[in-house]
């Protein structure tokens, strides 16, 4: 996920200076980013919702296979069948989404519905939903964040000379980047405590 966003985020430069505007603004200039300033990084969190709505780490969930045939929209799924759940689909539906193909972070500021992984609603659910979904939601949701806090704050990101990203993924038991990304870091901090 961190290739994902640090993609998107090179396609959308008004997007990324937000990001760093919001991260300047809660952690300081010269500060590097803390466990307690996550929860004051609401626009950064809306970014990497945004992310894995367009680019799930999973765009098939585990497969499911019902305890008896089921009846659905009128269709019938006999007991035993293996089903998958597309995620990339559902989070790409024009239905659900408005704008469903914009990178647009701003829906998950906006919108309670979005506001966390747990699928409850079964319209975002990167790590699955109900009683199979994936148990560390909250670890990886944490570490996934502050990984790319931390990332973006401490510096200026470039592609270098010349290079036309490419956002096509390769499909497998996860989705990555298809041709991986590679960027120029500059430190973006200055003057930080030697402690």
């Amino acid at each position: 996920m961190v290739e994902w966003t640090m993609a998107v985020l090179m396609q959308h430069p008004e997007i990324m200076e937000k990001v760093k505007k919001e991260l300047s603004d809660v952690v300081g200039v010269n500060n590097t980013v803390e466990e307690f300033h996550l929860s004051n990084l609401s626009y950064v969190n809306a970014v990497i919702k945004e992310t894995f709505r367009l680019h799930p780490a999973l765009p098939l969930l585990v497969p499911r296979c019902p305890a008896r045939s089921v009846h659905l929209n009128g269709y019938t799924i006999p007991k035993g069948s293996r089903l998958f759940i597309n995620m990339w689909c559902i989070h790409r539906d024009p239905g659900i989404w408005e704008n469903h193909l914009e990178f647009r972070p701003e829906r998950f500021l906006n919108d309670p519905d979005n506001s966390n992984y747990y699928g409850n609603d079964f319209r975002f659910m990167p790590f699955g939903s109900g009683r199979r979904k994936c148990p560390g939601i909250p670890l990886g949701e944490k570490i996934l964040f502050f990984i790319l806090a931390s990332l973006l704050h401490s510096f200026e990101w470039k592609l270098p000379h010349g290079t036309v990203l490419d956002m096509s993924g390769k499909f497998g038991i996860v989705m990555k980047k298809k041709e991986p990304i590679l960027l120029i870091p500059t430190p973006r901090l200055t003057n930080l405590d030697a402690n």
